[in-house]
């Protein structure tokens, strides 16, 4: 198994309208000409937890940081209007802790990201750190 050293939160930049999941985001970075999803969960709007790429499998959704990260992609990030937005919902937000407090079992020493912190991008349209503040 790979080291894990980071989970690395990110958003799908979709519209709160567009109800997409693990399925459609494959087939997005397919297009791209990559092997599959880049990110290892996806978290719809309902708040359910998809699997994307296999956690043993080092991802695609970071420059840089891949190696060695756990990627997870937050569904929403952007207003109808096209411009960044935190608009995802309160069970996402609570899929969000449970499944980072899980990974955080699996791997302690991991700390917990914005993509934001590694590449000039709004993604994922909140502050991270302020999320987790409590984690300490």
């Amino acid at each position: 198994m790979r080291e894990i050293n980071k989970i690395i939160i990110h958003c799908s930049a979709t519209k709160p309208s567009q109800d997409i999941g693990a399925f459609q985001i494959d087939e997005w970075h397919k297009k791209l000409g990559w092997s599959g999803i880049g990110y290892h969960f996806v978290i719809r709007r309902s708040g359910e937890v998809e699997k994307g790429r296999d956690i043993a499998v080092i991802g695609a959704h970071c420059r840089g940081q891949n190696k060695n990260s756990v990627g997870i992609c937050l569904v929403g990030g952007t207003a109808e209007n096209g411009k960044s937005q935190n608009n995802f919902t309160p069970a996402q937000f609570q899929s969000l802790r449970e499944l980072a407090a899980e990974l955080k079992r699996q791997y302690p020493n991991a700390s917990v990201h914005g993509h934001s912190e590694f590449a000039r991008k709004d993604c994922p349209c909140f502050n991270v750190r302020e999320f987790f503040a409590d984690w300490a």
